[in-house]
């Protein structure tokens, strides 16, 4: 393939097309930390890029290899594959037998969640949206399986939860370096479980998760549904509070609005603290934005640090993402960062957008995309060919409009919130696994934003 060469050190032009395709397309698929990403080389049509560490390596593998993909392909014209490393992946090459492994939580456990050097209560904004949670957490520190045990954590998507957990962690080594701490998605705590159960291994599962100080779990809605998981955690969670060890758990809801977990764990989840995220208000917005560019090494103007924060009304996560939109287009377009570069990387995401949008257009939308009728979706059929055109509806509900949970449900039959909350973990599951599914949510979002709808 001619004129692919080295891109790092002779075609920064080809880079710079790529960057400014992710920050047309990548929508919610972009993080803070794409800015810190660079290009290694670009040989017989595989473009290889740099992340910042192991974790950013594996999102960018399962979540963003088709954007950059098709990034490549666009800016070049070519066939072009994509491939991630990260430094310690470069640093193996010529020895394999070097190669790093991720750093896990606590020593017996290789699949716990890597810490985050950058989620640390230094780098956490405290505002009215998150005071008691953020309290909550410092509390636990400062005297772990005394104050509040178990705590509780809950609130929506991106809205920080996952920040605290990763805080506490780190507070908690540096205070007590000799402890014993287990941090890890309930997820991964579920396939443990299972893996356990089928290997004939489950003293070791046990052992593994009830002699700790402190153990962290992360979306512990997992729970959800699954019994024999339920029972050996109801077990675990009597164990360690027993010994007065310290447990948090965090979760979309709070702990009586988890479908199908068991009465018993209701209730020992809300013995201690249960404390709400919410998503903040536009002074700590402003705050956020002013703190997290500044974790990542620029300032950013006064007038384009509030356009970010006045365009973005949803959660922490989507502020950071515009953000680095911000400062990806100044630096694909090597302009200083203003208000105008703002506006133009920002241009398509607007609340006021957003809250123009009816339920009523989107369900014209999907009905006309899927050949169904309102009716349908509105019916109590669940087929696939129904019930997946209105889980999505469900989720662009909840993704384009200030309605609640209730109101939403009420639009399709007179259904509960927990129905939609299930249909918009269904559909945000779908969309980091399944492309085409990302695809086609990216459409639907652009044709309902368009101004003549």
């Amino acid at each position: 393939m001619e004129g692919l060469e080295t891109l790092a050190t002779v075609d920064t032009a080809v880079w710079q097309r790529i960057t400014q395709h992710v920050i047309a397309h990548g929508g919610n698929l972009i993080r803070p930390w794409f800015v810190d990403l660079d290009p290694i080389a670009m040989e017989h049509g595989l473009l290889e890029i740099q992340a910042p560490g192991l974790t950013e390596k594996d999102y960018l593998q399962k979540h963003a290899t088709g954007l950059f993909i098709d990034a490549a392909q666009t800016a070049t014209g070519h066939l072009v594959s994509v491939c991630f490393l990260a430094e310690a992946d470069r640093a193996a090459r010529p020895a394999p037998s070097q190669a790093a492994s991720p750093v896990a939580v606590s020593a017996e456990g290789d699949d716990e969640a890597p810490l985050n050097d950058d989620y640390t209560f230094a780098n956490f904004v405290a505002g009215p949206c998150n005071r008691l949670a953020h309290a909550a957490c410092q509390a636990v520190c400062e005297s772990p399986g005394i104050s509040y045990n178990p705590l509780f954590i809950h609130g929506d998507v991106g809205l920080g939860k996952t920040h605290l957990l990763h805080a506490v962690c780190h507070e908690l080594k540096r205070r007590r370096p000799e402890g014993r701490y287990c941090m890890l998605s309930c997820e991964t705590f579920v396939n443990h479980f299972i893996q356990a159960v089928e290997t004939g291994q489950l003293s070791q599962f046990r052992y593994r998760y009830r002699h700790v100080d402190v153990l962290i779990i992360d979306d512990v809605q997992f729970l959800s549904d699954r019994e024999q998981t339920q029972e050996e955690f109801h077990h675990t969670f009597n164990v360690l509070y027993q010994a007065r060890k310290q447990i948090i758990l965090s979760c979309d809801r709070g702990p009586a609005q988890i479908p199908h977990l068991e009465q018993r764990l209701v209730s020992r989840f809300s013995w201690g603290m249960v404390a709400p995220v919410d998503p903040p208000g536009y002074e700590t917005r402003v705050a956020i934005v002013r703190k997290k560019s500044r974790v990542r090494g620029f300032e950013l103007p006064d007038d384009v640090v509030r356009f970010v924060a006045g365009s973005i009304d949803s959660n922490p996560r989507v502020l950071e993402g515009a953000m680095t939109r911000v400062v990806m287009q100044a630096r694909a377009q090597d302009r200083p960062i203003d208000l105008s570069v703002a506006e133009e990387a920002l241009g398509s995401v607007e609340p006021q957008v957003r809250r123009e949008i009816t339920i009523d257009q989107i369900m014209d939308v999907v009905t006309g995309r899927f050949n169904v009728r309102v009716a349908d979706l509105q019916s109590k059929k669940r087929t696939r060919s129904i019930a997946f055109p209105r889980q999505l509806c469900m989720y662009l509900a909840r993704q384009l409009t200030r309605h609640s949970l209730e109101e939403v449900g009420g639009y399709f039959g007179g259904r509960d919130h927990t129905t939609v909350l299930h249909a918009n973990r269904t559909i945000e599951a779908l969309r980091k696994r399944d492309a085409e599914v990302n695809a086609l949510l990216i459409q639907l979002f652009k044709q309902l934003k368009r101004p003549s709808l």
